[in-house]
């Protein structure tokens, strides 16, 4: 029996290693990480079609011109590669400290407990670029490395948005409270709202924690946080998918820094 996909990528990305290259696929994610000065470009293989959409830019890497039927870049069946391909490291952004100490804008930070799957990850990504986030920030282990199905979903996001894979999340948190975050982490369970409790922070720099769907927040990052809140809702399907829940917060966060 065949595995499904996120099966498969799921087992890719426990194996991926912090400096293993991987294939960026997909128009928008090779052009972005063309363009991006900081990325690593090891290969880029391309159709004709596809070099040609890419313009001047991916001529500067002199690409390897491809037969689109038979596309020579070891990717996932069923991938939506547009006959671009590119072979990178991955970005290595500095500290999760040093980025949120001193990065432009309000001080917002997300931090994501064990989110494996890329998708999710990759659409966080969008969401903190969006709204100004200094940093996503999530374990080595347990959490989604960089890959070309993150790159896809995050929309050329991953290119400019600092994503950070440290040792200890917990640690990490410490060193934001250190910088005057508080950590406002999000669990159903909570009997506070998280307006509530931003609203009551919106004079400090604000580290939002996430759990991944199911599981949550660990007993150890949720003692780590300064509060616990929840999503208001109205009806009775209280849950999000932890992408929409993160862009959620991320909005009630940027509205309370505006008041």
């Amino acid at each position: 029996m065949r595995k499904p996909k996120w099966v498969i990528e799921k087992e890719r990305s426990r194996k991926a290693d912090a400096s293993e290259p991987f294939w960026l696929f997909g128009l928008h994610a090779v052009r972005d990480a063309l363009q991006n000065p900081s990325r690593e470009k090891l290969r880029l293989v391309v159709t004709k079609n596809a070099l040609d959409r890419l313009g001047e830019i991916a001529k500067e890497y002199t690409p390897e011109i491809a037969d689109p039927r038979k596309f020579p870049v070891p990717l996932d069946p069923g991938s939506v590669h547009q006959g671009a391909a590119l072979e990178v490291r991955p970005l290595n952004w500095g500290s999760a400290s040093d980025v949120c100490a001193e990065g432009e804008g309000p001080a917002l930070a997300i931090l994501l407990d064990r989110v494996t799957d890329p998708h999710n990850v990759g659409a966080i990504l969008r969401s903190a670029e969006v709204f100004g986030a200094r940093a996503v920030i999530a374990p080595r282990r347990h959490s989604a490395p960089e890959t070309g199905a993150l790159a896809k979903t995050a929309s050329g996001a991953l290119e400019r948005q600092p994503y950070i894979r440290v040792t200890n999340l917990s640690n990490a948190m410490e060193e934001l409270r250190k910088l005057g975050f508080v950590l406002i982490g999000l669990d159903g369970s909570a009997t506070k709202t998280l307006e509530d409790a931003v609203a009551a922070h919106a004079d400090r720099p604000i580290a939002l924690v996430l759990g991944a769907e199911g599981p949550g927040l660990r007993e150890k990052t949720r003692d780590t946080c300064d509060v616990l809140v929840k999503i208001a809702s109205q009806g009775a399907f209280a849950s999000l998918n932890v992408s929409n829940a993160a862009a959620v917060s991320l909005y009630a966060v940027k509205q309370a820094l505006k008041s």
